[in-house]
């Protein structure tokens, strides 16, 4: 019987966890989405609302979710003294595919305004530097959101 109390509380230790690493790597991603956006100071309705979508689609979360964590990830980002502990919690929790798609994701945001501004690709770039991926995985992903949006 008490194996079975244990072996409970490691499983609920275990899952707890789990769930807070993954909030957190939602907040980090958030973060970073947040970031390259308001590079301009500015996040424009088309940012925030292809913010929401990739939060959506990839987090399959609720507009309700959703905006709790664009409230959190505000905060932390208010907090922060760099981007690294946003691109360090991505760094230990994804895998280089899902790194890219970060990455095409922000080109998304990047382009969402229909305009390029040269600080959102300078930081795109230092994230990538952040995230071990390449110059050439830096284009292709660039090249790859340009043609899906048909520019």
């Amino acid at each position: 019987m008490l194996e079975f109390i244990l072996n409970a509380l490691n499983t609920s230790k275990i899952n707890s966890d789990e769930t807070s690493k993954k909030h957190a790597l939602k907040v980090a991603a958030c973060a970073l989405f947040l970031e390259v956006a308001n590079i301009d100071d500015n996040i424009s309705e088309s940012e925030e609302k292809k913010i929401i979508n990739i939060m959506r689609n990839n987090f399959k979360l609720s507009d309700d979710e959703i905006a709790l964590l664009i409230s959190k990830s505000k905060e932390e980002v208010k907090k922060s003294v760099s981007i690294y502990e946003f691109t360090e919690i991505v760094n230990k929790n994804f895998d280089s595919n899902e790194k890219y798609n970060l990455i095409k994701n922000l080109w998304q945001i990047a382009f969402a305004d229909g305009n390029l501004d040269m600080y959102e690709e300078h930081y795109i770039k230092k994230i990538c530097n952040n995230l071990f991926l390449t110059h050439k995985d830096r284009i292709a992903a660039k090249l790859e959101v340009k043609t899906e949006l048909g520019l």
